[in-house]
């Protein structure tokens, strides 16, 4: 077969020095035709254009198909468009010899479309055609292997560099830095550096930059700082790349230390204040750094506003949402991509599935992401019907779906009920799209025939699945028994839950709560008394509530508050309405995963009922109420919600780590299942 390719591609190489031995030098008249074509290329504005020119170029008397020119502008174009694709076919179809412009065009579409793994094999194919790689070859190659995280591969790459005699090249130089960090291999990225000629000059500013940024990458603040401090011109990205390192590594004081020493601050270095911020859990302070930068007079960008959307999505923050798309709006950002997907996601997630729809329809460009935002807000509203119809009209859109699409679509499913439905998704995604199903989907599925009651399938579903059933799994379907009464196939769940070492601090206290239930005192202490021998602490559970654009955060059981006499009154008042209509606190226990406090009085304090009396002193009456947990909700906290909605009669909006609830007039959207 070696042989084979070698013979063809030795004919073809022969045939068009022939033909070009032959030809005369391009007359003017061909030339300016040549350049007319490539100016069509250049400002063609979709693929279907881009073909059109193709086939006049190949009609064309002059035979302009054989010009490696204008193959090599067809090859770009297309890459820039995503046609990846056509941009492989122009390249196997063309009949001008494969030199090295093509390739170069060819490897570097490939790395900007993400198909590293062609990017490499045409590089491959270009070495054994004897086409020299030259320094616009190297720096995609390099990016690919590292996209790839093939460490072996890298080095491999490093030798040939240095045997074809491009290590001194600046553009390959960093390149090479580059690789080798993100590869975390700092020591390499080092010895590249050392050995740089170029690293104390002004345009050596780049490779420092590099390896500040890798050493915060890898936690190494120490040499991240010994490198800023030497380095011998520093500019804000050079700033900005050391804090996000403290950033990274949750040194948030060093962090805005070193923000306010900044010489100069630009949009970069507030963003990576603001994205720090978000990436450590503090969203309100990450809000806070972004009204900021807008007060100070810095004009945000794309990644600012997708940080800031992204915290208020966090905590619920509509109002701070709404005043961020406003900026949108009044300094003229385009709904693309980005932007678009996390303003659906920020509408969606702070209670208003609306103004998401609403957002969505506007955006011009959207991408997987943006319908996958969309999909997932119908689906943790309930809303089962609008995220089947968007998920056909994603379909329609030649946007192929992915594993995170169909979880949504089958997380639709599962609140809606819909089992039948349930199982044409999960079989579509596996032998139409050939995308293998992960634990979650699984997860969803086994949790969906548990909510319908059918157990005894459950069981054989879990037990043909491909891979090893997770604690999760026999966790979901231990509660569905319990919540069915189904005691013999309970017994099964809760012996593989025994067997399998709980992995997180909610699984410790699922399987307290386990043994509480059937009695085993001894057991449950056991589990509690483990958690702390091994230092499993739990998260406490915290509830959001945005008022007057400011948002009030609570813990189980929190004094802390301003208001806390007037909130704990209020409260008091709310449990004694409860009890009035069945609430009985401390009757069971919650066998969710989740953090459930073990005294009454605790569970009677829970964060979500301290917002809820808040929200209720603090807004007028008939004023809708938005609250998010951060944990699951309890169902004495959900008696609790259902009973302030009737009493109220508001509307109550409560977003918890799986889905909606939308509390009115004593009932809610889940149906009293989630």
């Amino acid at each position: 077969m070696r042989m084979r390719g070698r013979g063809l591609v030795f004919r073809s190489t022969t045939k068009t020095k022939s033909f070009q031995s032959s030809s005369h030098k391009p007359s003017k008249a061909k030339t300016l035709t040549e350049s007319h074509f490539i100016s069509l290329i250049h400002s063609s504005k979709s693929t279907k254009q881009l073909r059109q020119i193709h086939a006049q170029i190949l009609r064309h008397k002059h035979n302009l198909s054989l010009s490696s020119y204008i193959t090599t502008q067809l090859i770009s174009a297309a890459s820039l468009r995503k046609s990846v694709d056509y941009s492989l076919a122009i390249f196997n179809y063309c009949f001008t010899p494969k030199n090295l412009h093509v390739f170069n065009a060819l490897i570097r579409g490939l790395f900007q479309n993400s198909r590293f793994h062609s990017s490499l094999s045409h590089f491959i194919v270009m070495m054994r055609l004897g086409i020299k790689p030259d320094g616009l070859t190297y720096p995609f190659v390099l990016k690919s292997v590292a996209s790839l995280c093939t460490t072996g591969l890298a080095r491999a790459l490093h030798c040939l560099i240095l045997k074809c005699g491009f290590e001194f090249d600046a553009f390959v130089r960093v390149s090479l830095v580059d690789m080798y960090v993100k590869l975390e291999r700092i020591r390499l990225a080092l010895k590249v550096f050392d050995e740089s000629p170029d690293r104390n000059k002004s345009e050596g500013v780049l490779l420092w930059n590099m390896l500040i940024n890798g050493c915060g990458k890898v936690g190494d603040l120490e040499k991240a700082m010994e490198l800023f401090e030497a380095m011998p011109g520093k500019n804000v990205v050079s700033w900005s790349s050391l804090i996000d390192g403290f950033m990274r590594n949750g040194d948030l004081k060093k962090a805005r230390e070193l923000f306010e020493q900044m010489p100069e601050k630009n949009v970069v270095s507030w963003t990576t204040m603001v994205n720090g911020f978000l990436l450590n859990g503090e969203s309100e302070k990450a809000l806070a750094m972004f009204f900021q930068m807008l007060d100070e007079g810095v004009r945000a960008n794309d990644h600012a506003i997708a940080s800031a959307l992204s915290a208020c999505a966090k905590v619920g923050a509509l109002e701070a949402g709404v005043r961020v798309h406003n900026y949108i709006s009044s300094n003229g950002f385009v709904l693309n991509g980005a932007i678009g997907t996390a303003l659906v996601n920020m509408y969606a997630k702070c209670g208003n599935i609306e103004a998401a729809s609403l957002v969505f329809g506007e955006t011009k460009q959207k991408d997987l992401l943006t319908w996958t935002a969309m999909i997932w807000g119908w689906a943790i509203h309930g809303r089962y019907e609008r995220a089947i119809q968007c998920f056909k009209q994603m379909m329609y859109s030649d946007v192929k779906p992915d594993g995170t699409v169909f979880l949504a679509i089958l997380t639709a499913c599962l609140y809606a009920g819909q089992l039948d439905m349930a199982f044409n998704f999960f079989n579509s995604m596996k032998l139409d799209y050939f995308i293998q199903p992960s634990m979650k989907h699984y997860t969803v599925i086994v949790n969906l025939l548990g909510r319908v009651g059918r157990l005894d399938e459950a069981l054989k579903f879990i037990r043909k699945m491909p891979m090893t059933p997770d604690y999760v799994i026999w966790g979901t379907l231990f509660s569905a028994c319990r919540a069915h009464k189904n005691i013999k196939i309970s017994k099964i769940a809760l012996g593989r839950l025994l067997q399998l070492e709980p992995k997180d601090p909610g699984s410790y206290v699922f399987l307290s709560n386990v043994y509480a239930a059937l009695g085993r005192w001894k057991d449950a202490k056991r589990v509690r008394t483990l958690m702390k021998n091994r230092n499993v602490e739990k998260d406490p559970a915290w509830s959001y509530i945005e008022l007057d654009g400011k948002v009030h955060a609570f813990v189980a059981g929190d004094h802390g508050h301003m208001d806390a006499k007037e909130i704990y009154l209020k409260l008091e008042d709310i449990v004694a309405g409860a009890k009035e209509h069945g609430y009985k606190p401390g009757a069971e226990r919650v066998l969710h995963n989740i953090d459930e406090e073990e005294s009454e009085k605790v569970l009677g304090h829970h964060s979500e009922k301290l917002a809820l009396a808040f929200g209720l002193i603090q807004t007028a009456p008939g004023v809708t109420i938005r609250i998010v947990k951060d944990h699951r909700v309890c169902r004495h906290c959900h008696f609790i919600m259902k009973y302030a909605s009737k009493m109220s009669q508001r509307e109550i909006i409560l977003r918890d780590i799986k889905r909606f609830h939308h509390f009115k007039d004593g009932n809610c959207s889940c149906g009293d299942y989630w």
